[in-house]
């Protein structure tokens, strides 16, 4: 089995996980390293540029801005480990040794399945943006300064709002920005495309979900004031005035390195449901990884 390893290089923390993780790695498995954090780490190991890496799996250790960077350079399913501060999308916690050690030996031995969920594909004037994991924006360029922007699903005006921005969001994007604006939440076992509003004037706070097999534009009406659209927070470009933003499912997924079923217990953790309290017997989310056999 061929395993990638690639960390935040400006978390520390993410850095002494990934040199933990290639020494760990490396007597069960061949061990890649992403070009940036070899040479931080100064492993022995081979290494070569993220986007180029050929891996059967990739060890991302940081944040969610990690595993959301990672994705959008790389179609190798993502083992999510944190090392950062909200880490909804990891699936180990860094801090816990034996979780983290249990979780690098279950995967070099395959003991693991694959989550695929689905992102979004967008394109501005023809040219193709980076797939969404979690949300395509399109935004205001000044701050406290709204815009008036055109809804079209399939082609075809369904209506105008006025707000700060619009957001294109995937189901695993229903937990991240699309929820600060009053979004539902979906199972990403749900397919659809979220469409919601940020701050508007005088529009009901309420979000859309689309078939997932449908298309959704966002234009900025007036051809006199610009704005951005933003993928992921990652990559950010400037809208021009007029400017219309299409976005639909795209043909590729993200796929994650899942050891069990825990997406409730996460929404429960970060206090994300409308229900609160305690269950019972309910599986414990920090539950310790046992090695692999």
């Amino acid at each position: 089995m061929r395993i990638g390893v690639t960390a935040n290089p400006l978390k520390p923390a993410a850095l002494e996980l990934a040199r933990r993780a290639v020494e760990r790695l490396s007597e069960r498995a061949e061990v890649v390293v992403s070009t940036e954090t070899q040479a931080l780490i100064r492993a022995s190991a081979a290494h070569g540029p993220l986007e180029t890496l050929k891996v059967d799996a990739l060890v991302a250790i940081g944040g969610d801005g990690t595993f959301l960077y990672t994705l959008q350079r790389s179609h190798a399913p993502l083992l999510p480990i944190n090392a950062g501060t909200l880490g909804f999308l990891a699936e180990v916690d860094g801090g816990n040794a034996t979780a983290f050690e249990g979780a690098l030996d279950r995967l070099a031995a395959g003991r693991y399945f694959l989550e695929s969920r689905m992102k979004l594909a967008s394109q501005v004037g023809g040219h193709n943006l980076a797939d969404a994991t979690n949300e395509v924006v399109v935004h205001t360029s000044q701050v406290a300064k709204m815009r008036q922007f055109e809804i079209a699903v399939d082609g075809q005006p369904v209506g105008r709002l006025r707000a700060d921005g619009v957001i294109l969001a995937t189901p695993t994007g229903s937990t991240s920005y699309s929820l600060s604006a009053a979004g539902p939440i979906l199972d990403p076992g749900v397919e659809g495309i979220i469409v919601g509003a940020l701050a508007p004037f005088q529009s009901a706070q309420r979000s859309v979900v689309l078939d997932p097999l449908r298309s959704v534009s966002v234009t900025l009406v007036s051809k006199e004031k610009d704005g951005v659209v933003v993928v992921d927070g990652q990559d950010e470009r400037r809208l021009a005035g007029g400017a219309t933003v299409v976005a639909y499912r795209s043909p590729r997924r993200a796929e994650f390195v899942r050891f069990g079923s825990r997406f409730f217990r996460r929404l429960l953790g970060k206090r994300l449901l409308p229900w609160g309290e305690e269950v019972e017997g309910a599986p414990d989310d920090d539950a310790v990884l046992p090695p692999a056999a």
